[in-house]
């Protein structure tokens, strides 16, 4: 780990560390100009370096239009524990993982993370539409708070 003004710099075996096999963070896309970020629920899978994300669309879901026109998408996820807050962001492509084309390998993979499911819809989650997406970072960062010093 390495100090700049904005905290400790977080070394990959650090991020996999805080990513853990999964969570909920907060999907950011773009159209445009235009931002969309919505909190989602996310697996990790550290071997291969992505996330899943588990997607769930209402009827005329705005998550989708994004989808749609969204190039790159961002993942932040944070916590906080007793050394004080710390966060990744993943950015890169984010696809579609349709079920037909699940490979054994990809289904191992989905197996070992925890996926939590969170839903914010107002309609009961059997009326959603729920698909896998993948997230390949070309971009992973992570910091964490500045130990205080001489503060107790």
């Amino acid at each position: 780990m390495t100090d700049d003004d904005s905290g400790v710099v977080l070394e990959r075996d650090a991020i996999d560390e805080l990513l853990g096999t999964g969570g909920v963070g907060v999907l950011a896309l773009a159209d445009e100009s235009d931002p969309y970020a919505v909190p989602v629920s996310y697996g990790y899978d550290a071997d291969e370096g992505a996330l899943y994300l588990r997607l769930g669309f209402g009827e005329d879901s705005e998550k989708e239009r994004y989808l749609a026109r969204s190039d790159r998408a961002a993942l932040v996820v944070t916590v906080e524990d007793s050394k004080g807050w710390a966060s990744v962001v993943a950015r890169g492509p984010l696809s579609e993982v349709p079920e037909a084309t699940i490979d054994g390998t990809v289904v191992e993979a989905i197996r070992s993370i925890d996926i939590p499911f969170v839903t914010i819809y107002e309609e009961p989650p059997r009326e959603l539409d729920y698909q896998l997406y993948r997230l390949r970072p070309d971009e992973l960062t992570g910091r964490r708070e500045k130990p205080r010093v001489g503060i107790e």
